[in-house]
């Protein structure tokens, strides 16, 4: 993977943002990437199932997510896990950076507190 791959995903919709996250961590089924995703953003993001496999069928065709063993013998088989992959890894943390050194800008206008 190299930095044209990463790039090529740039920038990516807060709503892909969070779900990338979201999977920074472990693998994720989708119930617990919503929940996830609700938690982290105080209850401001909400999606939808609809929107969420339909994201996840979009970022594991791109690359981004694939799917990962189910982590425990009792978990439910019907149950999909899924993580990031390398590239999904390598466009998260680009996009972090981008929002940090965006948030960068704006501290120095005065815009936010430290």
């Amino acid at each position: 993977m190299d930095d044209l791959d990463v790039g090529r995903h740039l920038p990516v919709s807060e709503q892909v943002f969070l779900i990338l996250l979201a999977l920074t961590g472990e693998a994720m089924h989708g119930y617990g990437m919503l929940l996830a995703i609700e938690e982290r953003t105080g209850g401001r993001v909400r999606l939808g199932t609809g929107t969420l496999y339909s994201a996840i069928k979009r970022l594991r065709a791109d690359g981004l997510v694939e799917e990962a063993p189910t982590p425990t013998a009792s978990e439910d088989p019907r149950r999909k896990y899924y993580r990031l992959s390398r590239l999904g890894l390598g466009v998260v943390r680009a996009e972090a950076d981008r929002h940090a050194r965006l948030a960068d800008l704006a501290r120095a206008e005065g815009l936010l507190r430290t």
